[in-house]
């Protein structure tokens, strides 16, 4: 499925700040995929982000190794807002976070 060779991709984007997979950290809330259109909404931990810019980046380039993907939306939304919960459970561990 094209939609779970994206989220692959996107794990090796790190968070520049926590340095951790946007992934495991949960800012990916959706991966959509048709015919060659990629759309990612995400978050980030904060409205104030200001590598905000940077993770974008990122984000495209990661999505370019997925050949099937011609083009890519990312749209950043802030509802619902970000926490510790949207965490993988194996980095909530690792960090200490119940």
């Amino acid at each position: 499925m094209i939609e779970e060779k994206i989220r692959e991709a996107l794990k090796k984007v790190i968070d520049p700040e926590l340095g951790v997979s946007i992934v495991d950290l949960g800012l990916i809330y959706d991966v959509r995929y048709e015919a060659g259109e990629a759309e990612i909404e995400m978050t980030l931990t904060s409205p104030g982000c200001p590598l905000a810019p940077v993770i974008d980046k990122k984000v495209r380039e990661a999505i370019k190794e997925v050949p099937e993907v011609k083009n890519v939306t990312v749209e950043l939304v802030w509802d619902p807002p970000w926490s510790t919960g949207a965490m993988s459970e194996e980095l909530r561990a690792e960090l200490g976070i119940d």
